[in-house]
């Protein structure tokens, strides 16, 4: 009996060893997929950078509690040419407006208010004309789905001008301004709506805006380079950059401090520190006493709450949520002087995308969408389009080609794959859309395949020593870039 139970024991240490063997090696292949996938995006973000002026962006992946990927690109400062790093600060603009919504839901789920209470509640001075008599009041759950009707900014023209009012100066302008729609009706973005939860948290707390957000927020999930309100002159701060397109060049953004709408627009913050609170949203099973937030509350504020008539978008409590080739994206955008940032994430895969730019000239969102659907080993199965073995003598294949009209081609490895990837101007809006799969006949001839290829073969000429030094596509050739 002892025997068997030894035997027994000795058996299921054995399996349970080949079985972390096994998961050692699948995590081992996918981190190599990862790896693959995330050299070709990097290759595609230099050339959105280049083609569009972009001075420099930071990328952030998070998977669950983990920061998986975190780079810089390009420089923070065009004159010193100091490079961007995932310590980089950032001004982060609206995403302000998801941590205001978390720290309203921490105050709904200690009972100090209700989603469905009037603002006038607690800001007795709310007062704006209302051309819908007889129509519900503006309530903060309204707020947090920009369903309230109230006007998209306070009655400053600060977006043009770079000089924003205080909470007092907002305060003595609102009842000359009017609502746009009667509550509930439509889905109006407002400035001016999270501005008012600002004030809501700073009363029913009894502390400021910025100290709430401190003690609630980044001190518990140790976001220690994350401020309210950062300096100028803080040496830790990209520089933000506008485009000038009359004498196309880059040229510094003027600094803004957003005073009275803050709570909507003003945090900054590095890689670094949004994946921590990316990962807070992964934590939908936390119902902790001393959870940032319990998990039920996160799965509410992801939910959507008002549906776009075309079905495709809607919003929950201070996020977006999107429909995009079967993937519900939930997240939010950013963008104020010299700045533009997005984050996006899926509960469902656990994983989660940042990009910040400190610059105007093209849409982080893209940028992020498609380093997601990229770098799919995170995501879901990818299609095994070829049954080949891989061969280590592909190494010697991979780098850049480029002909007598400058076309450049790459060539390189992903999934144990080869495949060709073709630099455009302008850049495609997704690599995907300009990589080929090439699959071996034999040794250093490819067919072109997939859903970018043309039945051409691709073959590799080597000369004395074996290095690479032409590759024909069809009857044309490329030779590698020194």
């Amino acid at each position: 009996m002892n025997y068997f139970k030894r035997f027994s024991a000795g058996l299921a240490l054995a399996l349970l060893f080949t079985v972390m063997i096994y998961a050692q090696e699948e995590s081992g292949q996918k981190l190599q997929k990862f790896n693959d996938f995330m050299r070709l995006n990097e290759i595609w973000l230099d050339e959105i950078m280049d083609y569009y002026n972009i001075p420099g962006a930071a990328i952030g992946i998070v998977q669950d509690q983990e920061l998986v990927y975190a780079k810089g690109f390009g420089a923070e400062d065009i004159e010193t040419k100091e490079p961007v790093t995932a310590n980089t600060v950032f001004r982060i603009a609206s995403i302000s407006k998801t941590f205001t919504g978390t720290a309203i839901m921490q105050l709904r789920d200690k009972g100090l208010l209700d989603l469905d209470d009037p603002v006038r509640k607690y800001l007795p001075w709310f007062e704006l004309k209302n051309p819908y008599p007889g129509t519900p009041e503006v309530t903060i759950r309204g707020i947090m789905t920009h369903t309230s009707g109230l006007p998209r900014e306070a009655g400053f023209p600060y977006w043009e001008e770079d000089v924003f009012p205080t909470m007092d100066e907002i305060k003595t302008k609102l009842p000359e301004q009017s609502m746009i729609y009667p509550p509930g009706t439509m889905w109006k973005y407002s400035n001016l709506g999270i501005a008012l939860l600002g004030e809501i948290i700073a009363k029913i707390s009894g502390v400021t805006y910025e100290k709430y957000i401190e003690d609630n927020l980044l001190k518990p999930l140790g976001m220690n380079s994350t401020q309210v309100q950062i300096k100028e002159n803080d040496p830790s701060l990209a520089i933000g950059y506008l485009y000038d397109k009359t004498q196309k060049k880059l040229e510094r953004a003027p600094f803004t401090d957003s005073k009275g709408i803050t709570a909507a627009a003003n945090l900054a913050t590095n890689i670094s520190d949004m994946a921590k609170y990316i990962s807070l949203q992964f934590r939908e099973d936390d119902n902790s006493a001393d959870a940032v937030l319990k998990g039920s509350t996160l799965l509410e504020m992801h939910r959507v709450h008002w549906l776009q008539p075309s079905w495709k978008s809607g919003w929950g409590l201070s996020f977006g949520v999107s429909a995009d080739d079967g993937i519900t994206f939930i997240g939010h955008g950013g963008w104020v002087g010299g700045y533009r940032t997005q984050i996006y994430f899926v509960p469902e895969h656990k994983v989660g995308i940042i990009v910040f730019l400190n610059s105007e000239n093209y849409a982080p969102s893209i940028i992020a969408k498609t380093i997601y659907k990229n770098a799919a080993i995170l995501l879901k199965k990818q299609k095994d389009s070829g049954s080949y073995d891989y061969s280590a003598d592909w190494e010697k294949l991979c780098g850049r080609y480029w002909d007598s009209s400058f076309w450049i081609t790459n060539v390189m490895i992903i999934d144990k794959k080869l495949w060709l990837y073709d630099e455009s101007v302008p850049p495609a809006d997704d690599p995907s859309d300009s990589i080929t799969e090439l699959i071996p006949v034999e040794k250093d001839i490819f067919n072109m395949t997939g859903k970018n290829g043309n039945g051409e073969t691709a073959r590799f000429i080597r000369d004395e020593e074996g290095n690479i030094s032409r590759l024909y596509v069809g009857e044309n050739y490329l030779t590698p870039m020194k």
